[in-house]
């Protein structure tokens, strides 16, 4: 037992310092970025501007490549699932398999690891709750993986939302100063590569698929499809319509950049509109109780003094 837990306690140390060193290391690398981009030279940015646009679909890894193939059998659910974590911002080919061996290991680790921790305490549980905690536990891992991916897909595109408006004025700049489309979305997303990382990565996929001969209108189109944001679906339909009837790409995108302003302003509008009614949740549940005590206090105070004593004169006590 003693063992066990000396075992334990150098796993989690060894943990946290694989940790701290994979932090300092990439905070180390981004300040060395933006020190390279300040001055002048290829960054990250402009090596994968530079990279192959041919991407590998397979698994690599034969152990992955084995669990992918025995666990995800229907092609139809095999799509969905890779749907889904590119949704969410897995985009790499091993991204399912990976996904099924960490949802079966959490459902396998948690259980055993509840069992192994019973023998470490003075009081270990029995009975029925050496089997209900472990199967919830084991239902707990089964269930948090998809919630993980599904609310990093949300947040994944409320961020892409957000930092939409301003590639689009950058993108405005660029083809109003001569650029055409393609050399806009390069640009663009190499500007955008650490201030606005998601839709940098974005428009550089696009920029990519062009170069490998993808026609534009199928760029933009998985472009809409992998974001699944409705300005960003609002964007390729209008890019498209433009290039069909040949009108002139810069005041389209002035035009649906006013737009994008007006709808971020009536969206700030919004949240401000809703902060009185946030408020008022707080402010029943702590302040006016507060209040309506300090108003009755003084009134308490006086029965307490003159009223009760009075009262139990008058009862002969």
């Amino acid at each position: 037992m003693g063992s066990l837990y000396y075992v334990l306690i150098d796993i989690g140390v060894f943990s946290l310092v694989v940790l701290g060193v994979l932090m300092i290391e990439r905070r180390v690398d981004a300040g060395l970025s933006v020190r390279r981009r300040v001055r002048g030279e290829a960054g990250p940015s402009a090596a994968s501007s530079t990279t192959s646009v041919i991407r590998r679909e397979g698994v690599g890894n034969p152990l992955l490549a084995w669990v992918q193939n025995s666990s995800l059998n229907d092609p139809k659910d095999r799509q969905k699932l890779r749907r889904d974590l590119i949704y969410a911002g897995f985009r790499s080919p091993a991204a399912p398999a990976w996904y099924v061996v960490i949802r079966f290991g959490l459902a396998v680790g948690l259980p055993i690891a509840f069992l192994l921790s019973q023998k470490l305490l003075d009081r270990p549980a029995s009975g029925l709750q050496l089997i209900f905690v472990p199967l919830f536990l084991a239902g707990l891992a089964l269930i948090v993986p998809r919630a993980f991916i599904n609310n990093r897909a949300g947040a994944r595109r409320s961020q892409l939302e957000h930092e939409f408006p301003d590639a689009l004025d950058l993108m405005l700049v660029c083809v109003e100063a001569g650029l055409g489309l393609e050399a806009a979305f390069i640009r663009v997303g190499d500007d955008t590569f650490e201030s606005h990382p998601r839709i940098s990565e974005e428009f550089r996929a696009v920029s990519q698929e062009l170069r490998a001969g993808r026609t534009r209108a199928d760029a933009l189109r998985g472009l809409a499809e992998r974001t699944q944001v409705d300005v960003v679906k609002s964007f390729v339909a209008l890019l498209i319509q433009t290039d069909a009837l040949g009108v002139s790409i810069a005041q389209s995108l002035r035009t649906y950049s006013q737009e994008m302003r007006q709808h971020r302003m009536l969206q700030a509008e919004e949240k401000a509109a809703r902060i009185p009614v946030l408020m008022t949740i707080p402010l029943v549940a702590f302040i006016l109780p507060v209040i309506v005590g300090a108003v009755m206090l003084p009134a308490i105070i006086n029965v307490m003094r003159n009223v009760l004593p009075a009262f139990d004169h008058a009862q002969g006590r």
